[in-house]
């Protein structure tokens, strides 16, 4: 073993090493590693601007897009046996809002068939969890959205879409209703509606919700009815209150047309059951 006493003394008067930048301390502190799922979740929300970024810029992927009309289309025909009435309510150019029930996963493309252009529609951000399905709903015109809170990316997106003169699907329930009357709509389709000054064609769908048993397509007929299109004056700012008061003008439209196509109000539903053998009766 070597003594100290005997190096010599240059070695024993060099200096200590410099302690570490207190900055780079503090960035990476020893033992602590980044959590995965921080990292995740950084990764999924780069991921979800990126499917805004493509559809507020390229659009749809033309190829993708008009491959599967062409192919989806006259499969909707011979074997749902779509009937379409109203479509001459659609303009046929300048920003377009389709507001209808969701009852189906069908539902965005049966409606697309409406135009002669491409549709744009939100969907939740959880398709969009698998890349090659991502990657098929963003070459469509989807773009993901948050159902559970205000989306302002969301928003933002179907505002340039529709400032550029396109077509948006606004399902203002928020989520699928399957059995039953309508759901009650939320007032995300009235302040784009003010916000852009597009005007809303109310839409109704009736009979996707049967369709699907499992992973079976059964053939089963599908309507779609489309009423008259409603114009709102441009309101860059609109407060809560207005917007839902807007929601619940274009809201009994979309109501109307379910009900032209057979669905059931939840007036119609009560008092179906209120007739039944056996019902009780409030007093």
């Amino acid at each position: 073993m070597t003594n100290r006493s005997h190096q010599p003394s240059s070695l024993r008067e060099l200096p200590n090493p410099p302690a570490p930048d207190d900055q780079a301390t503090a960035e990476v502190p020893v033992g602590v590693r980044p959590r995965p799922g921080a990292q995740v979740g950084k990764r999924e929300a780069s991921e979800r601007e990126r499917f805004h970024r493509r559809v507020r810029g390229r659009g749809v992927n033309p190829i993708v897009y008009w491959l599967a009309r062409a192919v989806l289309q006259p499969f909707f025909h011979l074997y749902f046996r779509l009937s379409r009435i109203g479509r001459e309510h659609i303009p046929s150019e300048g920003p377009v809002i389709f507001a209808a029930n969701h009852r189906s996963f069908l539902d965005p493309f049966v409606i697309g068939t409406l135009a002669r252009r491409p549709v744009y529609y939100m969907a939740k951000r959880e398709l969009f969890e698998k890349r090659w399905q991502a990657w098929i709903l963003n070459a469509l015109g989807a773009f993901p959205v948050d159902r559970g809170r205000s989306d302002e990316d969301a928003i933002s997106t179907a505002r340039e879409i529709l400032g550029r003169g396109d077509c948006v699907v606004i399902f203002p329930e928020g989520t699928r209703v399957r059995p039953g009357p309508l759901g009650r709509p939320k007032r995300g389709v009235g302040r784009l509606a003010l916000q852009t000054g597009a005007p809303v064609v109310p839409v109704a769908v009736i009979g996707t919700e049967a369709i699907r048993r499992g992973w079976r397509i059964r053939p089963h007929k599908v309507r779609i009815r489309c009423g008259r299109a409603l114009t709102f004056p441009r309101v860059e700012r609109p407060s809560p209150l207005l917007a839902a008061a807007v929601t619940a003008r274009i809201w009994p439209c979309v109501q109307l047309q379910w009900e032209w196509l057979g669905g059931a109000s939840a007036p119609r539903l009560e008092a179906r059951a209120a007739s039944r053998p056996g019902a009780v009766r409030a007093a």
